[in-house]
């Protein structure tokens, strides 16, 4: 139900790999690199760079050494911070069918579970921070508990 346009999904998973590379003392990343890593254009990882520089995510740096790295700690950028930056939601805050029936002043059957679900989606972004890319990559599964049997009768 909540869609948003490529370049904001591209911008998470641009400094969705920042993060996961996020130290204190983390030296910068190219956007170079970050593209190779996301499979996306070099221009196009510079221009979110660029704007998400802009607005206060990132921090850039030109020349030997330069690259970016997040201007905050991960826990501290929302992806709502991110996906506003690059297109609103192509789905408004209200029901899909509002304009064609629940205009006419009988709600569309299904406006309520519609309406729930644009809620969810926004929370989601409000309450999701960059955070959930700084875990370790490399760090084993959690073991599922083993299998209770029954006993037997």
């Amino acid at each position: 139900m909540l869609r948003y346009g490529k370049l904001a999904r591209q911008a998470v998973a641009v400094l969705g790999y920042i993060a996961e590379r996020y130290s204190v003392e983390a030296a910068a990343i190219s956007s170079v690199e970050i593209s190779q890593a996301r499979n996306i254009p070099t221009a196009l990882a510079a221009k979110l760079l660029s704007q998400a520089s802009a607005a206060g995510l990132v921090l850039g740096r030109t020349g030997p050494g330069g690259g970016y790295r997040l201007a905050k700690p991960p826990g501290q950028i929302r992806l709502v911070d991110i996906v506003s930056l690059f297109g609103h939601s192509q789905a408004e805050n209200q029901c899909p069918y509002c304009v064609d029936w629940c205009s006419h002043g009988t709600p569309y059957p299904l406006h309520d579970g519609f309406m729930k679900l644009l809620k969810n989606g926004r929370d989601f972004l409000q309450e999701t921070t960059l955070a959930v890319f700084a875990k370790p990559l490399d760090s084993p599964p959690a073991k599922k508990p083993a299998a209770k049997t029954p006993p037997k009768k």
